[in-house]
């Protein structure tokens, strides 16, 4: 197994456009009513992620179809969380938890102590998921229109 494939998980390349940006629109656009705006990854330039090296995909393991996807980003004192989508056909299935623990493994393979994400406020949801996988609230910040609560989870 390649080093940057794990359990299934692996870099995008140019041809997974498409599918990252269905799966990122399918997990999200049901916010978009409830938040009043659009969600910051629907607007992403999926394209300029991807040939960047921000974005690994998991694949559904019958067919290999993307089903889910992480957006990270390797700072100088951590490794941010952009963005994490799945598909809502797959959700309930493990994919989450297998992108999560992907991301744990690549912030501890790159030396960094710790992952940060944000999620809007109206997103309940994800309020209830992190902190079951470690993260802790850091602080609730209102950015132009999004009120985002910010996480972190440290390694050790």
């Amino acid at each position: 197994m390649r080093s940057e494939e794990t359990e299934g998980i692996r870099v995008a390349a140019a041809a997974d456009v498409p599918a990252v940006k269905a799966v990122t629109d399918a997990a999200y656009h049901p916010y978009v009513e409830r938040i009043g705006v659009v969600p910051v990854p629907m607007e992403a330039d999926h394209a300029a992620n991807v040939a960047a090296g921000k974005v690994f995909v998991a694949g559904e393991p019958a067919t290999g179809r993307v089903i889910g996807l992480v957006v990270i980003e390797a700072r100088a004192d951590h490794l941010f969380l952009d963005s994490i989508a799945v598909h809502p056909d797959a959700r309930g299935t493990g994919v989450g938890r297998r992108l999560l623990e992907f991301v744990d493994a690549r912030a501890r393979a790159l030396g960094l102590p710790e992952i940060r994400l944000y999620t809007n406020a109206m997103m309940w949801e994800n309020q209830k998921i992190y902190p079951r996988f470690g993260y802790e609230v850091v602080e609730r910040r209102v950015d132009g229109p999004y009120d985002r609560i910010h996480y972190r989870k440290r390694l050790v």
